[in-house]
């Protein structure tokens, strides 16, 4: 969080001293506010990644994954989870996140059961 408020300080910044911003409300964007292009962003995440020597190979497109696990993990619904990764149907991110299922399920249980539990 604090690297994000960092960010969003600099962009700040970029923003008052460039009067041609382009304001489109984007967290990763160019030094003009429009959007980078993937292979620049891969390429910028790949160097980012690489100066800070860790052990196991990360992607970009690995923390996608990650963050839909985490949000499906924390109970959040499948649609909005589908909604946030750009998917055309509910269906893709079913078909692709349907192994925490199980996980999910158990935690619903559990919630359900606390219900009729006494204090």
């Amino acid at each position: 969080m604090e690297e994000l408020k960092k960010h969003k300080q600099i962009q700040e910044i970029e923003k008052a001293e460039n009067e041609n911003y382009e304001d489109n409300n984007l967290v990763i964007c160019t030094v003009n506010g429009t959007s980078v292009y993937v292979d620049n962003l891969t390429r910028a995440f790949r160097n980012t990644y690489k100066k800070m020597k860790l052990e196991k190979d990360i992607t970009l497109h690995s923390l996608r994954h990650t963050h839909a696990t985490l949000l499906l993990q924390q109970n959040v619904h499948m649609k909005v989870v589908s909604e946030r990764l750009g998917h055309a149907s509910i269906k893709m991110t079913m078909d692709t996140y349907s192994h925490l299922l199980p996980s999910i399920q158990e935690t619903a249980a559990e919630k359900f059961e606390q219900l009729f539990e006494e204090e």
